[in-house]
């Protein structure tokens, strides 16, 4: 097994953040096929890219730290000139994959930093006969899901259920979804992955050995390097499946008067009511 060298991508920064970042871009400019994937806080796109992926709205403010540059990359090759610049430069970098970080930690930072944002990485590739599939950091649970279904109707991915979420750190943090108690985490079902470490080389699970591959899944988006795809394991899923509405009278049960507790209780009510015989007390009221 490769013996694999684990570090993080934050970087002590110098005293002078302007001298940094010109420096920084300065070594972009040696990938031609980077500059226009850069934008910077003059750039007239800078604001909406960077409030793209912003899901928790507090983020949005004008205190908030914002991030000296922001990268779009649109293939896996370009990200280790840019980590390699960054690291020259003594830049932190955050890696958004998505943006449901609701502490923020993909996209803020309180030293200087750049944002590499993977959503161009999203390309999904399934393989129904073998039940796999090869999906990009920057692909969202949604697109995973649509190509999954187009290849097979008996055939998902045990994820969350939110269809914007990013795959790069839905399966770094873990990866919990309505399927876990029958097929685990999204984070147990991952086969092998692609990454870019601080050194700017591209590992896969080979290379990177098994302790690292352990470690990517679940501990932290960018914790140990970029995350570039994820192979996973498709799971087995009935082809159709029974739901039900159950109508509530506003004025009567008005949405206010229910707890937590309650609706729990509500809902073993009526699974009581269809399954339980006559004789059978019905749950304690409180």
């Amino acid at each position: 097994m490769t013996t694999p060298t684990i570090s993080t991508l934050r970087c002590s920064c110098a005293a002078s953040a302007d001298a940094n970042v010109d420096g920084f871009l300065e070594c972009l400019k040696q990938d031609s096929s980077i500059s226009s994937l850069v934008y910077t806080p003059t750039n007239p796109s800078y604001q909406s890219v960077l409030d793209f992926s912003i899901r928790n709205k507090r983020f949005l403010s004008n205190s908030t730290p914002k991030p000296l540059v922001i990268i779009t990359p649109e293939y896996e090759h370009q990200i280790p000139h840019i980590i390699c610049c960054a690291k020259q430069n003594q830049l932190q970098i955050r890696t958004r994959s998505g943006g449901h970080d609701f502490e923020g930690l993909s996209y803020v930072s309180e030293v200087p930093f750049v944002i590499i944002d993977l959503l161009k990485l999203s390309e999904v590739t399934v393989d129904a006969p073998h039940k796999t599939a090869w999906v990009g950091a920057g692909a969202t649970l949604g697109m995973l899901y649509y190509n999954i279904a187009i290849e097979s109707p008996r055939l998902g991915f045990p994820g969350g259920f939110c269809p914007t979420v990013g795959l790069g750190g839905h399966i770094s943090g873990g990866g919990w979804g309505v399927l876990f108690r029958k097929y685990g985490l999204a984070a147990d079902n991952v086969l092998d992955a692609r990454i870019v470490d601080v050194n700017g080389r591209i590992l896969d699970r080979d290379s990177m050995g098994e302790d690292l591959f352990w470690a990517i899944r679940g501990g932290g988006g960018s914790s140990f390097g970029v995350i570039l795809a994820w192979k996973v394991r498709l799971v087995d899923v009935p082809e159709r499946v029974t739901v039900f509405k159950t109508p509530r009278d506003s004025e009567k049960m008005p949405l206010n008067s229910f707890t937590v507790g309650s609706t729990s209780r509500l809902t073993l009510k009526r699974t009581y009511s269809s399954e339980s015989s006559p004789q059978e007390s019905p749950p304690r009221k409180e």
